[in-house]
Parts: structure tokens; sequence; C-alpha cells
């Protein structure tokens, strides 16, 4: 007769710690409002400024929704050349011990939704007839910790 030497607990389904139910476009925004003039206007490299915002709101049962915002603002020639301003959001489930519950959804929630919005910004403004733009990489963690102090 063979022994089982499992341990009982190893039958238990264990539950993955992150869990990203549904990832979506919350809000979108494009405006390029002196086009087509612009166009002909910008000779240079615009101005770019980025805005980026975090926000997480419990939905119960370690489930939460966690936005990532950003408001892109870039000025040419002394104008406004484009205004894009972009929410993408995940539901997620999480199972992890309480003290890690705030670092998750602040900093590896917003870096595992970021290359999806930045796809979605870069094929939008390209698509919008903009030359292309690449966001560069956020260090959420800086942004987290920045967020913390403030509290």
């Amino acid at each position: 007769m063979q022994q089982d030497n499992q341990p009982q607990n190893e039958n238990k389904q264990q539950h993955p710690a992150i869990v990203i139910n549904n990832q979506y476009i919350k809000d979108f925004s494009l405006e390029i409002p002196y086009a087509p003039e612009i166009f002909k206007e910008v000779k240079q490299t615009p101005d770019v400024k980025v805005d980026v915002n975090i926000d997480v709101k419990p939905l119960g049962d370690n489930f939460y929704n966690v936005d990532l915002g950003f408001a892109i603002n870039a000025d040419a020639a002394g104008k406004k050349f484009f205004i894009i301003e972009l929410t993408y959001a995940a539901v997620v489930q999480l199972n992890v011990p309480q003290e890690h519950i705030d670092p998750i959804l602040g900093i590896e929630i917003p870096r595992m939704l970021f290359p999806f919005a930045r796809q979605i910004i870069t094929t939008s403004l390209m698509e919008a007839g903009l030359p292309p733009f690449m966001l560069n990489p956020i260090d959420f963690a800086a942004i987290y910790q920045a967020k913390q102090n403030k509290q």
C-alpha cells in the first residue's frame, strides 16, 4: 500500500495573490484645438506635461477598482497642440496580507496597467495625425511614496 505523504492543506485550492478581473477605458478624451492650422506651425518638439493620478476604491470582498489617470498637455508654437485625458481602470481581487494591500494597489497594479494605457495614448495620438509620442516609464513607487508622505 502506497502512503500519501502530501500535507492535507495542499488539497485545498490556492487562490492567486492578485487577480485582474477586468480592464477597461473608464474615460477618454483627445482634443487638438487648433487643428488643422497647428500642423503647419509646429517646427519643433512640443513641450509636453504629463500628470498621473492613481485612485483606488474598495468594492468589498477583497475586490478593488484601481483608476490610472493621465492628463497630458502639449504646447507648440505658443499654442495648445493637444490635450489627452485617459482613465484606464481595472477591477482586481487581492488575496494578500492586509499590510501588502496598499502598496500593491498603489504600485503594482498601476505598473501592470501602464503598458495598456501607454498603448492607448500612443495609438490615439498617431491615429489623430500627430507625430509619434511614447510615454516614458513611470516610477509608481515614487508616486506612492509621495502620496504617503502627504498623508
